[in-house]
């Protein structure tokens, strides 16, 4: 049987290095054996990201392999989405070897379908964007620009979230490329939004990268922080850093950056729209957002639940602002198994922000499976049967 959560892909894993023992892994990875155990059988989650990177190391492995992340199916919007990433790779390709077909689109419907699929992307709809990324990034390398960092951060971001992380990283750096080439000091605002998406499309083994690749990119958009909209990067860089490095296991350094995104966000406020620049949504509420993930990362479970009482996500118009809200709260509420009660309603608030990227999600899904596994003791609660259900998990009756 394939596979299906975090730990049994650990344990398949384990297995497949010889039959290495769940204390020998333990030992390699840096966690007790217990944690392993109660990692493989369901009964607990992997809550940090440096956890997983020492956990694939020591079995020789990527996280992506342990996520299953690309390569799981069974999920319709998962396999809807995978139809579109061959001819989404194609144009990606084609686009980095120096290609540029005429362009068939008028300015005015170009710009209507980047504005469709920005709508899409604030709605966590990337299945419906993936349809719409082979053209439109043809179109778009077309023009070239700011036209086309827009379009390919547009990209990254999607596939990124659908699971394909080496194509946004791809689709980063052609986002990258095309803002560099851009000599309107104006425009200097999509060199920050491109580079903040290569540091984010880099694997999660490669945290020290997209740490330092935050620092040089603060440094060299630092002189033009007299536009509202590079400032709002600044602070976007400084939090992608600050999480970078607390994977990386550098609080001092994450200490400070996020100290220097607390005093731009205070400077500049929410975006009075609810997105900013790009819809990066950057401003206190979305600091504090950050501040509860890398809490998390910490594993500061009572920090995350403090932290979310002076937090209003939905002044954000970005769905997956809310859901990485509800998602941390419910995480660090399952955490030693005593309020799965009030986890689960968590969830259930996270899934409603945002049902396609909560459903594809390994570390939710892995949430519900464990409070599933926790209440086989019980009878399993409705709300969680149905939870399960909507992602796609049957739970036996």
């Amino acid at each position: 049987m394939k596979p299906d959560t975090i730990g049994a892909r650990i344990r398949y894993w384990r297995m497949r290095r010889g039959g290495m023992t769940q204390a020998v892994l333990a030992g390699l990875a840096g966690v007790t054996q217990s944690y392993v155990s109660q990692v493989e059988s369901g009964r607990k989650t992997v809550d940090r990201r440096s956890t997983l990177v020492a956990l694939a190391a020591a079995l020789q492995v990527t996280v992506a392999d342990l996520l299953g992340q690309g390569t799981e199916s069974g999920d319709p919007a998962r396999e809807g989405a995978a139809e579109c990433v061959p001819a989404i790779w194609s144009a990606l390709i084609e686009i980095e070897d120096g290609e540029r077909r005429a362009s068939t689109y008028p300015p005015e419907r170009l710009a209507a379908e980047i504005a469709r699929a920005d709508q899409l992307r604030n709605s966590c709809n990337y299945p419906a964007m993936a349809r719409m990324l082979p053209g439109l990034l043809l179109e778009a390398a077309a023009v070239g620009g700011t036209t086309l960092a827009q379009v390919a951060y547009l990209a990254s971001t999607c596939i990124r979230h659908l699971g394909y992380r080496h194509l946004a990283l791809n689709a980063a750096r052609v986002s990258v490329a095309a803002a560099e080439d851009v000599e309107d000091v104006e425009d200097r605002a999509w060199l920050g939004a491109s580079r903040f998406v290569y540091a984010q499309s880099l694997p999660i083994e490669s945290a020290r990268l997209a740490a330092n690749s935050a620092d040089r990119s603060l440094t060299e958009l630092q002189g033009d922080a007299s536009d509202v909209r590079v400032r709002q990067m600044l602070g976007q860089l400084h939090l992608m850093a600050a999480l970078a490095s607390t994977v990386d296991g550098r609080p001092d350094v994450a200490r400070d950056h996020l100290a220097e995104a607390t005093r731009e966000a205070e400077s500049l406020g929410d975006p009075a729209d609810g997105g900013g620049f790009n819809g990066c949504c950057f401003g206190p509420t979305n600091v504090g957002l950050w501040k509860m993930s890398i809490a998390a990362e910490q594993g500061e479970s009572g920090k995350v639940i403090e932290l979310s009482k002076a937090i209003r996500p939905q002044v954000l118009k970005a769905s997956n602002r809310q859901l990485s809200y509800w998602l941390d709260i419910g995480r660090a509420l399952a955490d030693g198994g005593r309020r799965d009660a009030e986890a689960l309603a968590a969830f259930v608030q996270a899934e409603r922000a945002a049902p396609i990227p909560f459903a594809i999600n390994p570390l939710a899904r892995d949430a519900v499976v464990t409070l599933a596994q926790r209440a086989q003791r019980r009878a399993i609660p409705d709300d969680l049967r149905l939870l399960a259900g909507r992602i796609g998990i049957n739970l036996a009756a």
